[in-house]
């Protein structure tokens, strides 16, 4: 397998994730650069331009809310989970879990045959 074509399936795989990761960091409120430093320091390194595109989708979704607020000398646009972003959530949540109990177990069968 080339370079190319591992990249390419490690971003299809994260791409869920990243989702996931922002519906979850967002249970507090963070503007774009603290949301991005979060994740930064929780493992998951994503750029702006993945970043800002999807949580101005998620907010379009009625999945987050967002205010402008003043902060360190500047206005900035502040997002948090909306009540139906905390029940969406919950939901994904579970099946994360129990999606990645499954594969873990798929995984550890296939390292125990060899």
């Amino acid at each position: 397998m080339s370079d190319e074509q591992f990249e390419k399936l490690r971003q299809e795989l994260r791409r869920g994730i990243l989702v996931l990761a922002v519906l979850g960091s967002l249970r507090q409120p963070h503007y774009g650069y603290s949301l991005r430093k979060q994740l930064q320091d929780a493992g998951l390194d994503i750029d702006e331009g993945t970043l800002y595109p999807l949580v101005r989708r998620l907010a379009d979704q009625g999945l987050l809310t967002s205010e402008w607020q003043q902060g360190e000398g500047r206005e900035r646009r502040y997002y948090q989970l909306s009540p139906e972003g905390s029940a969406l959530l919950e939901s994904l949540s579970a099946e994360w879990l129990q999606l990645n109990n499954h594969v873990s177990k798929i995984l550890e069968a296939g390292n125990e045959t060899h």
